[in-house]
């Protein structure tokens, strides 16, 4: 691979990015141990979208000047590679790694919805081939499930531990919740009834389950429990994907869309049919916003008030 000069208009985004990041770790500027931006501050300095930011680092980790380290980020390498300080060759396409491909679709479908995913526009993305692609990944659907797992592997399982089983399955659902509230495509993926042996997902779902491991329950309660809170948090999350494709699809905002059905929700109210919704619409201020973190809190802990009487009841037989 030529190494591309920071200021070559000609290069691709993705290359002048890496030039320049290059330029600045071989000038000083950035040293051993120095975090890089992160691919979302790339994005925004230079304009280009996250799969881009992506490729570039992709190709600086590739000829050994960074290193990625799991929770702490993206670091100048202590000692570049030896072929990377003489400007040696790079792999051949060293942006083709199956980590490269998922984060690029992940990118994809948080900019422009599930839909816009394809192994197609994932390959445009990353300027290769479409074909080069299923060397990493059998197909969409194989793409599709490195996706949700990679996005759990992004949320650190708890290390505090505690014997308070309510606490605990309100930390899991809130990160759920965080998860579907950063990628919006993410709760259309995820089926209970046909489930996906997936790692990090699982993890998850460990350490929900051990919230109830201690109650004495029955293993058909303890699964029934934990596919109803989580069938609560992602059956309120999928409206965020629904939004998100509505505002794309209409171009307008929620609150735009409200006003333009005000006059026939009005009449509607007025015509003396619906009362009680009447007296609902009449009472609710002109400010008022359905606020869904609001909403998600208020049914969690509706749902875990509801489900405590059954978990904690003593044996019928009293013993």
């Amino acid at each position: 691979m030529t190494r591309t000069a920071a200021g070559d208009p000609t290069a691709p985004p993705y290359a002048r990015i890496a030039a320049e990041l290059r330029r600045r770790i071989e000038a000083g500027e950035l040293s051993p141990g120095d975090r890089l931006p992160s691919t979302r501050d790339i994005a925004r300095t230079w304009k280009v979208a996250i799969a881009t930011a992506t490729r570039a680092l992709a190709v600086l980790q590739a000829e050994g000047w960074i290193v990625a380290q799991t929770g702490v980020g993206t670091l100048v390498a202590e000692r570049p590679r030896r072929d990377a300080r003489r400007g040696g060759r790079a792999p051949a396409d060293p942006t083709l790694r199956r980590a490269t491909v998922v984060q690029t679709a992940i990118a994809i479908a948080d900019a422009e919805g599930l839909t816009a995913v394809s192994m197609r526009s994932v390959a445009a993305e990353l300027g290769v081939p479409t074909m080069s692609l299923y060397r990493h990944v059998a197909g969409k659907d194989e793409l599709v499930m490195w996706m949700t797992d990679a996005v759990f592997a992004e949320i650190p399982v708890p290390t505090t531990s505690t014997d308070d089983w309510r606490a605990r399955l309100m930390l899991s659902a809130r990160l759920q919740w965080s998860a579907f509230r950063r990628h919006p495509w993410l709760a259309q993926l995820i089926s209970i009834t046909r489930p996906q042996p997936l790692p990090h997902l699982l993890a998850h779902g460990e350490w929900a389950l051990a919230a109830l491991a201690g109650l004495g329950l029955p293993a058909t309660t303890m699964l029934e429990v934990h596919v109803t809170v989580f069938s609560y948090v992602r059956g309120l999350a999928v409206n965020l994907e629904w939004e998100a494709e509505a505002e794309a699809t209409s171009g307008l905002t929620e609150q735009e869309w409200m006003d333009r059905q005000t006059p026939a929700f009005d009449e509607l109210a007025n015509s003396g049919a619906y009362p009680t919704f009447a007296r609902m619409l009449a009472g609710l201020s002109d400010s008022f916003d359905l606020d869904l973190d609001r909403l998600f809190e208020l049914g969690l802990t509706a749902l875990l008030d509801g489900l405590a009487p059954r978990l904690t009841a003593p044996p019928a037989d009293g013993s």
